[in-house]
């Protein structure tokens, strides 16, 4: 094995090594070609198929010339392999975007930069939307990126040490690669043809008379088949007089003069035998030139197309042309579609129930009459249907949607309500509709008592309602719905399985929640939003060390808005990403102002919201950032709350990992608030607890005031971390604190939040300016 093959320190005896990317003598060789030979080509394929195409990417020439070695003269599925080669990320990303149809990236994960091999796995995954190509990572260093963790976080296809990496290993790695590769291609082909069939079907849904659909079935089927429009679409009518006699409705090519006839026996014999034969068995056939489409009619109407097909039709051929029979069993039952789209507008197709649409029709006409004073919308919901649907697979799901539409439908109306109307409306999701006596939260839930009898298992589900009063309802139906959908989120919110009314309080609750993330979503566009820096001083000297950057909103009009009313919102609608962006970057820019004015020691921390943390570009975005404004990133530190730190301790360990080699430290805010286990505490690279302000409130206010957060401090120093507490307002506090060990403090008694200008001329004052 090329010494540069080897990871340092890897010892292996003499046989391991013959075992390794040296590789074995040709009489050891891979499989023959063809051994994995799949079934059928696909329709229009050359006589040579070509080559399957591998990218191997390393900055070891040695590793690509064994590589070459191993797999010269080896064909994988009946095709040879043809090899390019790349000695950098960046030359691999140049050669993925011009190059086409690479089917494998044996790609290294180590090159120019440690992290350049899964750096260009998201640049292929993401970037270049290259989706189908198979990635196998190979390393010459174990344990520089963890297998597992690499594997979950990267769409990879295998992740092998070089050393284990042995001819026998190289080969079946690639060969499963190229497998997953031509499935994910035969995918696409499917794909291919199912838009060709959506297209054929809303062409022949434009045409008119059983004679013109049928001449496009003929069309469409030869385009899809990749040849030119021949054969016969027949028919035979159970109702007809003579219900045996095939009649040729459309033809085409060769076939075109018997349109219009009979189809004989005598005349066209192997032909006849074909339709027949379909026709009998009522399903795709092929075979003695043949290929034939049954459609099944629902009006006494049988539909036949057959084609001359000189060989055998692919599986993917196959499935394809039974998606393509479907679809024109429904063009030649024109009459009837019109039928199924009517009840299809106004029923659920899975519970006969009447659906959403419908409900919205009943309930404007209640809101027209009188009838609304008396009447209640109630919204049913499964409590954990999803998990119920994922461990007893969508079948199973669909049974008990249909056992508890038919349960309340027959229970209710049977108590003596037959004017009540019970509906599906979406998921797992009903309605009930009726008589404010007959529609109560306690008789619907007690329904829900006794299990569900489902597929030979009784399942036990329970439900949570939403109702709204017409009588207090203002608006038409399908405002009545979005009432009663409010209502049923505060109760999911509140308790499984119990109910709320709404109220108009409520709606006015939603409204205003609305009407503020708009004004925030314009507010941020405008320039509403600014920064105010409250110092962070060293309690043994009251010198400042760093500030801590926090949000603020002023509207056009001068009103603040607290960040306790705007940052949840942002959170919620998704903007908090692009905000904590923009954040991050105003506070880098601050920094690297202040340390040009001379304060070159001082630090900011700059708070990150749960759901900014957890967007999958966040590493990236704060690399940007560093890089954009240049901010020196031994002097940022990102608070996160304790909560966040908790949750999901296993992957948060890797995300602050990554978030750490860009230099930045870590602090755990509100620290004490929570509930944190030590072990996983232990197990974070963090810098700094923040002591919560209630905990400094508390200090003074009795005896045993201190005792939580003299246990962050001394929390603090065991663990080797960094401890400041926050909301100090007076001088017995910082006193307090001081006794305790306490070695920092932000709060109103050393000053208040500042703009920019003030942050200067406030530490100007203190005198902190230090030599240039």
């Amino acid at each position: 094995m090329p010494a540069s093959m080897t990871p340092p320190g890897t010892q292996t005896d003499a046989r391991d090594c013959d075992d390794e990317l040296s590789f074995v003598d040709e009489a050891d060789a891979p499989p023959a070609a063809g051994q994995f030979r799949s079934g059928a080509a696909l329709p229009g394929g050359p006589a040579r198929l070509p080559s399957w195409r591998i990218l191997v990417v390393d900055d070891d020439a040695d590793v690509h010339s064994t590589t070459l070695f191993a797999l010269k003269n080896v064909e994988m599925q009946g095709r040879p392999l043809e090899f390019l080669h790349a000695y950098t990320a960046h030359e691999a990303r140049s050669m993925l975007e011009r190059e086409a149809d690479i089917a494998v990236v044996l790609l290294d994960v180590v090159m120019e930069r440690p992290d350049a091999g899964l750096q260009l796995v998201r640049q292929i995954r993401e970037e270049l939307g290259m989706d189908e190509v198979r990635i196998i990572l190979r390393t010459g260093q174990p344990g520089y990126a963890p297998e597992l963790e690499a594997i979950r976080g990267y769409d990879i296809n295998d992740y092998r040490t070089k050393s284990e990496l042995t001819r026998t290993k190289l080969y079946t790695a690639v060969a499963a690669a190229v497998r997953s590769y031509q499935q994910l291609r035969a995918v696409e082909a499917s794909r291919a043809g199912l838009e060709h069939i959506l297209s054929a079907g809303t062409q022949l849904m434009a045409l008119h008379g059983v004679g013109d659909v049928a001449q496009g079935v003929l069309r469409q089927m030869a385009s899809l088949l990749g040849q030119p429009p021949a054969g016969v679409l027949c028919v035979r009518d159970s109702g007809h007089a003579r219900p045996d006699v095939l009649r040729v409705v459309a033809a085409a090519g060769e076939h075109a003069h018997l349109e219009g006839g009979e189809l004989s026996a005598q005349r066209e014999a192997s032909l006849a035998g074909a339709v027949e034969h379909c026709m009998r068995e009522r399903c795709t056939l092929g075979g003695d030139g043949w290929l034939s489409l049954h459609f099944p009619g629902k009006a006494g109407r049988d539909f036949a197309a057959c084609i001359p097909f000189g060989r055998e039709a692919g599986d993917i051929e196959r499935r394809l042309l039974d998606v393509f029979a479907s679809v024109v069993a429904v063009g030649l039952e024109n009459v009837e579609l019109v039928t199924h789209l009517n009840q299809a507008a106004f029923r659920d197709q899975l519970t006969g129930l009447p659906n959403r649409t419908r409900v919205v029709e009943l309930v404007d006409a209640l809101l027209a009459g009188t009838e609304r004073n008396g009447t209640t919308l109630a919204l049913v919901d499964l409590d954990h249907f999803a998990e119920t649907n994922d461990a007893l697979g969508h079948h199973f799901g669909d049974l008990l949607l249909a056992a508890v539409g038919k349960r309340l439908t027959s229970r209710l109306r049977s108590a003596g309500n037959p004017g009540l109307e019970v509906a599906r409306i979406g998921g797992d999701i009903f309605c009930v509709l009726g008589d404010a006596g007959s529609v109560q939260p306690a008789p619907i839930q007690a329904l829900f008592r006794e299990p569900f009898h489902i597929d030979g298992q009784d399942v036990q589900v329970s439900a949570t309602l939403g109702l709204v009063r017409l009588l207090e309802h203002d608006g038409t139906g399908a405002d009545a719905l979005k009432d009663a959908d409010i209502a049923l989120k505060r109760a999911k919110s509140q308790q499984r399985a119990g109910h709320f009314y709404f109220s108009r309080s409520m709606g006015v609750e939603i409204r205003e929640r609305v009407r503020m993330m708009h004004a925030l979503r314009s507010g941020f566009q405008r320039g509403e939003l600014f920064l105010a820096y409250q110092p962070q001083v060293d309690l043994a000297t009251n010198a400042a060390f760093g500030a801590e950057a926090l949000l603020r909103w002023r509207t056009e009009d001068g009103r603040l808005i607290g960040p306790d009313r705007f940052i949840p919102i942002a959170e919620y609608s998704g903007l908090i990403v692009d905000i904590g962006e923009w954040v991050l970057r105003q506070a880098l820019a601050e920094l690297v102002r202040l340390h040009a004015a001379g304060h070159c020691t001082f630090t900011m921390s700059v708070n990150v919201s749960q759901v900014q943390f957890r967007h999958p570009h966040f590493v990236d975005m704060l690399r940007r950032a560093l890089d954009d404004t240049r901010a020196p990133p031994e002097y940022v530190e990102l608070e996160i709350t304790e909560s966040m730190a908790m949750e999901e301790p296993a992957l948060l360990v890797e995300k602050l990992a990554q978030v750490k080699r860009t230099g930045v430290s870590i602090a755990i805010d509100d620290f004490g608030t929570g509930f944190s286990s030590l072990s996983h505490l232990q197990r974070l690279q963090v810098d700094r607890l923040k002591i919560d302000r209630t905990f400094v409130t508390e200090i003074t206010g009795s005896a045993r005031g201190s005792s939580i957060a003299e246990m962050v401090i001394q929390l603090g120093r065991n663990l080797g971390l960094s401890v400041i507490a926050e909301g100090v307002e007076d001088e017995r506090q910082a006193h307090i604190l001081r006794s305790l060990g306490c070695p920092l403090a932000q709060g109103f008694l050393f000053s208040r939040p500042l703009t920019p200008e003030a942050l200067v001329e406030w530490l100007g004052n203190q005198g902190l300016i230090e030599a240039a």
